[in-house]
């Protein structure tokens, strides 16, 4: 995380540095187009273009955390992890379910999505037997219904 942050960090001086480089060439060219100030302003738009990427990345690495604890709060719900810390409680009348079970719901949902998002009309039941989904016939609930 720490090289994220530096990352965005030196993109932002160096964005504000050419910033402040394009504006003063400018100003030194009395307001004129100049080889210095049409290099300044390409100097400019890379760096802008580089700042972009920088923030893309760390927005990318902070959605990927926000999945990673999301994820892990919903195993601890669903596996009843979570009841073992003080202060938290269970909800009453949820018995928990197992680790796999719940990474099996939560594929088939992840392909309900992707198939929905593709306009698809054959969510329902391509989805369900996805090899990337499989379900458990152990459990009641698993047949397409």
């Amino acid at each position: 995380m720490d090289s994220i942050v530096d990352a965005l960090n030196t993109a932002y001086l160096e964005y504000v540095a050419a910033a402040a480089a394009a504006l003063e060439a400018k100003e030194l060219s009395g307001g004129q187009n100049t080889a210095s100030t049409d290099a300044a302003l390409e100097n400019f738009k890379q760096r802008w273009e580089l700042f972009r990427v920088a923030c893309d990345r760390a927005e990318e690495f902070i959605e990927s955390v926000k999945q990673r604890i999301g994820s892990e709060c919903l195993v601890d719900e669903a596996t009843g992890s979570a009841t073992a810390k003080p202060g938290l409680s269970a909800a009453p009348g949820l018995p928990p379910i197992s680790a796999v079970r719940l990474e099996q719901m939560s594929k088939a949902v992840r392909w309900l999505v992707i198939e929905l998002q593709q306009g698809s009309g054959t969510a329902g039941s391509s989805s369900l037997s996805h090899p990337s989904a499989p379900f458990d016939a152990r459990f009641s609930e698993d047949p397409t219904q």
